[in-house]
């Protein structure tokens, strides 16, 4: 028995983690309306343990607690989508929950290309900038040869 864990992430996943961390205003800006649809569970908000591990082998402890808010809908069709967004923003998880349930419908390939594939460039653009400004501060620490060793 393997104690490894699969690290492929199936498409939903994916869409998923880009609309959780997608900045609220962002979302908005790339799908303003809404189509109709059922809230089954109205956004709430509550907390989650967060489990670290050192080094990321080591046992795992808990490191505390976050704010997380959850909503599920239904949409006429009867597709239902779910989401989770660290903090309290409402809004944003309700516009997290109906983008879920359209993604999983025939709009996905649309979606995709407006709204997916936007915020995935976004974050790739982001994390090369942060890694530019990071590599713009390293130091290289060398030897010089000193008189008395040559």
């Amino acid at each position: 028995m393997t104690t490894e864990k699969a690290t492929a992430k199936t498409p939903r996943q994916i869409w998923m983690a880009l609309l959780a961390k997608a900045d609220p205003a962002r979302l908005v800006a790339l799908f303003p309306d809404l189509p109709m649809h059922e809230v089954i569970r109205s956004p709430e908000v509550g907390a989650v343990m967060v489990r670290g591990r050192i080094g990321g082998t080591a046992a795992p402890f808990n490191l505390g607690e976050m704010t997380v808010t959850r909503a599920t809908v239904r949409l006429a069709d009867g597709t239902v989508g779910h989401a989770y967004v660290q903090g309290r923003d409402r809004a944003h998880c309700a516009r997290a929950a109906v983008l879920d349930a359209l993604l999983q419908t025939a709009a996905e390939p649309d979606l995709r290309r407006t709204v997916l594939d936007v915020l995935a460039t976004e974050v790739v653009a982001t994390r090369q900038a942060r890694a530019e400004k990071a590599a713009a501060t390293k130091v290289d620490f060398f030897t010089l040869v000193r008189g008395e060793d040559a």
